[in-house]
C-alpha cells in the first residue's frame, strides 16, 4: 500500500479491526520508509446487478423496489414485514449467487412468486396477476388451480 506521506510502496499492517456491521476491515499501517502511520479500509467490491425489463431497457437492481412490489401484493394479508424482508434477502442472495451481472425482470418475478407461494396464497395470486399480466378470468382460475394442486401435493407428503 502506497504511503500517503512519502509515496513509498512498502508498509506493514500493525492493527486490523472489523467494523461493526462486518462489511469492511480497518487497517492501521506503518510506512517502512518514513515510519508514519496511516489508515486504510478494505471492502468487498461488488458490481451492480442490472435488470433487463420486458421493454428491453436496463435498470440497476433495487431491493427497495422489489420490497415495495411484495408489500403491495401482501397488503391486508397476515404477512409480517420480517417475512417480506427475509424473502427480499433470499432473492438478493439467489441473484448474487448466479454470478451474472444481468438478470431479467421475469426471473426476479418468478423468484418472488416461488417465495410467495409458501408464504400466502392470496399474495401469490395478486403478484402473479401483475407479473404474468392476467388478461381474463381464465388466467386467474388457471393460477388458482395450480396453487390448489401445489397445496394438495404438499398435504399428501
Amino acid at each position: 500500500m502506497k504511503c500517503i506521506y512519502c509515496g513509498c510502496m512498502d508498509s506493514k499492517v500493525i492493527d486490523s479491526r472489523v467494523n461493526e456491521d462486518g462489511t469492511s476491515i480497518r487497517r492501521r499501517r506503518e510506512c517502512m520508509n518514513c515510519g508514519k502511520r496511516f489508515t486504510t479500509y478494505e471492502t468487498i467490491e461488488t458490481a451492480p446487478i442490472m435488470v433487463i425489463k420486458k421493454s428491453g431497457c436496463r435498470q440497476i437492481f433495487s431491493p427497495q423496489k422489489l420490497k415495495n412490489g411484495i408489500v403491495k401484493a401482501c397488503d391486508k394479508r397476515p404477512v409480517s414485514m420480517q417475512q417480506i424482508d427475509k424473502l427480499v434477502s433470499d432473492i438478493e442472495k439467489q441473484l448474487a449467487n448466479r454470478l451474472e451481472q444481468e438478470v431479467t425482470s421475469t426471473l426476479i418475478g418468478d423468484l418472488v412468486m416461488e417465495g410467495l407461494k409458501d408464504i400466502d396464497d392470496v399474495a401469490y395470486v395478486r403478484f402473479a396477476a401483475v407479473h404474468r399480466q392476467f388478461k381474463d378470468i381464465n388466467s386467474w382460475l388457471s393460477e388458482i388451480n395450480e396453487i390448489v394442486k401445489h397445496k394438495h401435493g404438499n398435504d399428501k407428503k
